[in-house]
């Protein structure tokens, strides 16, 4: 975790909270934590108690305040959605309400509520158990207006430290926030929460299989035949009635809510960031090919990983092979090899994602070398060549996959923001080409090569674009000068360019074509997270660049129109790729804002 300012998209560093992640989790679980942020949380085991959320790339975490037992609360493969609620806490007084931030994540979980439990049942008003005297707070902990509800003490750490360590999580002990010593089960609150639960949670596994379809149990079926029913959980009951049996194993949504009392919080940003990252791999994992390439780390498969690479070793091969890429005279086929194995190589190593960042050579030798490949070299004779296609292509490549779960490393927010956002610029500039190809033998095998290679080309640039603008939704709050890095910077920065309508209009095709019924068959991984970055794309110039959005409007709305099916997109989506509701629901904001505005 980085030490930063309070205006920067990274997290203050928690020396007491680091120290104790250091020291009671595994180094390959400390390594992959991204964020964490003090907040009020409640669940179905914990009611407004004010705790440190800890995000990984695969789970969410809860820890006391201060820390004593580390948790896993959610896993983001049973993520639904994750949004900020617009409202004004109850629990919370003073300046703390004010600036809070709600966040809701719901997910789905297989274990029913417990007896006694029955939250569709409860009455609007219920009143709170005996309390239990004040827990232990921090000196920023928010105060809290209504009694938090009492839990059993908590066990000494030599315990628990006795028992086997789950891959992604330490084994929980009984604490002041979390009363089961096995895990910790998160309980659905239909609307953000004034009062809290009645009865005895109900307890679930976060580390149980997943399941596309979510579906009621027949407890809850019975409960909204007969009418027992409070009218203010009315439109959870309008989900859960769209979600019939669909299979034998019963599941329900379920809420986590968190707090954010910091008006600098950037807990919501790191979610979202996180499940993103999570999705897109996790989908692309499903794709043997890719799976073959990553095979080395295999984040997904704990125990069939091959030994980890120290940081020191992977420092001194990042070092090895730039000083190799950065010799002068280099010639353009040994360029395309190294840059293919430091493509591989970062795949499979989040370590060395991160040094490419604290060394800014590299970066810029990329930049630089696209800059030439794409733009200098086909000027001259408005004809791409195969060789700069392919260089062009590996750069871009290369670039995407070091932005991929680094949004949290300093060096990169300060590479690319160094001399107002001047290496940004550059970078969004070379990557921007004309979709057509120039060329005076039409039809010809060579053309139909070129061709290829150039929509080769096409997509990395989407998705490396994709990434920049991921960056650009972290940052849109952090900066006060000029909105440095922002989406709307971005796509500023890229209006001047004279292909960016063509290349938009490009992608936008690509959009429509996939979706219509031109192409009958099932999305590929690789092809479902591709629509993906489309997607958000076309919904970023539709929301931040008025120029962008009036292009897309006039020369496309005819075919979003009557080529684009909510309907025909789902059959095209496997229910169980995990982008695939994601992007239903992208798909659904594109086409209202194409059609209705």
């Amino acid at each position: 975790m980085a030490r930063t300012g309070s205006g920067t998209l990274l997290s203050r560093r928690n020396i007491k909270l680091d120290s104790f992640l250091k020291r009671n989790t595994e180094q390959a679980v400390y390594e992959r934590i991204r964020a964490y942020e003090p907040c009020v949380v409640i669940s179905e085991t914990v009611n407004k108690v004010y705790m440190h959320v800890v995000l990984s790339d695969e789970l969410v975490y809860l820890t006391e305040y201060p820390p004593r037992t580390l948790t896993a609360a959610v896993s983001f493969r049973r993520v639904r959605d994750i949004e900020l609620v617009n409202d004004l806490p109850e629990f919370l007084s003073g300046k703390d309400r004010e600036r809070c931030q709600h966040i809701r994540l719901t997910y789905v979980t297989d274990k029913p509520a417990a007896k006694g439990r029955d939250w569709l049942k409860r009455d609007k008003r219920t009143a709170l158990p005996p309390a239990a005297p004040p827990s232990r707070r921090g000196s920023h902990c928010p105060l809290i207006t209504h009694t938090l509800e009492g839990y059993p003490a908590g066990r000494s750490r030599s315990e628990w430290r006795k028992g086997g360590k789950e891959p992604h999580m330490l084994k929980p002990t009984r604490s002041a926030s979390c009363p089961n010593p096995e895990t910790l089960g998160l309980l659905k609150v239909p609307h953000p929460p004034t009062q809290p639960p009645s009865s005895a949670p109900s307890l679930y596994s976060p580390t149980s299989s997943l399941t596309s379809s979510p579906s009621p149990s027949e407890q809850s079926l019975r409960t909204i035949k007969s009418g027992q029913v409070p009218r203010r959980i009315g439109s959870v009951l309008s989900r859960l009635l769209r979600r019939d049996c669909v299979n034998s194993r019963e599941e329900r949504e379920a809420e986590l809510h968190l707090y954010a009392v910091s008006q600098t919080s950037r807990l919501y940003l790191h979610l979202q960031s996180s499940w993103n990252s999570f999705i897109i791999r996790s989908t692309l994992l499903l794709d043997p090919l890719y799976r073959r390439k990553c095979n080395a780390s295999s984040d997904s498969s704990p125990g069939k990983q091959r030994p980890a690479i120290s940081w020191e070793r992977t420092a001194h091969l990042f070092a090895q092979l730039s000083s190799e890429l950065l010799q002068d005279e280099i010639s353009v086929e040994s360029s395309y090899l190294l840059l293919q194995e430091l493509r591989t190589a970062a795949h499979r190593n989040v370590t060395l994602r991160r040094l490419f960042w604290r060394s800014s050579e590299v970066c810029v030798f990329l930049v630089q070398t696209l800059e030439e490949s794409l733009h200098g070299c086909q000027g001259l004779s408005g004809v791409y060549t195969e060789d700069q296609l392919l260089l062009s292509t590996v750069i871009v490549q290369t670039l995407a996959v070091m932005f991929r779960e680094t949004e949290v490393e300093a060096a990169r927010l300060n590479l690319l923001s160094a001399k107002k956002g001047c290496l940004a610029s550059r970078m969004l500039l070379a990557l921007i080409c004309d979709p057509r190809l120039q060329t005076q033998n039409r039809g010809s095998q060579i053309d139909s090569e070129l061709q290829a290679l150039l929509s080769e080309y096409l997509d990395a640039a989407c998705s490396l674009l994709f990434e920049l603008l991921c960056s650009g939704h972290e940052t849109s709050e952090c900066f006060s000068f000029e909105n440095l890095l922002s989406v709307g910077w971005i796509l500023r920065v890229l209006q001047p360019h004279p292909h960016l309508l063509s290349f938009i209009g490009y992608q936008a095709q690509q959009v429509v074509l996939v979706l219509s019924d031109l192409q009958e068959s099932v999305l590929s991984p690789v092809q479902a997270v591709l629509l993906f970055q489309r997607c958000r794309l076309l919904l970023a110039c539709l929301q931040y660049n008025s120029q962008l959005a009036q292009h897309l409007r006039s020369h496309f709305r005819e075919e979003f129109r009557y080529f684009v099916k909510p309907s025909c997109a789902e059959e095209k989506l496997p229910p169980h790729y995990p982008i695939s509701l994601p992007t239903l629901r992208l798909v659904e904001r594109i086409l209202t804002l194409i059609l209705h505005r």
